[in-house]
């Protein structure tokens, strides 16, 4: 760890205040958006290693309701973002279930953190990628993404963390 902090010399109250002044403070410094800690990082880490990485393309925050894309290149093209630290992504909760031949987005990123948010993995897969490895997660009816070997084989690899 970074920075290694004895939280057991705190009481209840003292460690349930630190989680907002946390927040506050990732705000403003522009590293997180909104209350979701996880999913506002893995944007985060992705804009920052497209940016700093020759040959990817420069990417900007999606407008905030903006629906299934968190980032959009100088180029227009729509990045979704999905972070996670299981062996799975979240579901999409606005991409239909059925069919309709429609693009939602043209590449969507998984941003892989391990159990203390440290950056492990950014892999990067087209939409046919994405429909590839979609499945339907019960029980809320909705896709997701199983980080698979294949998959991990088959995706861009965007950034791996050196041991």
């Amino acid at each position: 760890p970074i920075l290694n902090i004895d939280l057991t010399k705190f009481n209840d109250d003292e460690v349930i205040s630190l989680y907002p002044k946390i927040l506050k403070e990732l705000k403003k410094k522009d590293i997180i958006r909104t209350n979701n800690l996880v999913g506002d990082l893995g944007e985060y880490w992705t804009r920052r290693k497209y940016n700093e990485t020759p040959n990817l393309p420069k990417l900007q925050d999606a407008p905030k309701s903006t629906k299934n894309i968190d980032a959009i290149s100088v180029k227009g093209e729509r990045y979704a973002i999905k972070s996670t630290s299981g062996s799975g992504t979240g579901v999409f909760a606005s991409l239909p279930i059925e069919k309709d031949d429609k693009v939602y987005f043209e590449y969507l990123v998984i941003v892989i953190f391990d159990k203390e948010y440290i950056l492990k993995e950014i892999y990067e897969l087209s939409w046919n990628q994405f429909e590839k490895y979609r499945r339907i997660k019960p029980p809320e009816n909705k896709w997701n993404v199983p980080i698979t070997k294949e998959l991990k084989y088959d995706a861009k690899k965007i950034f791996f963390l050196k041991k």
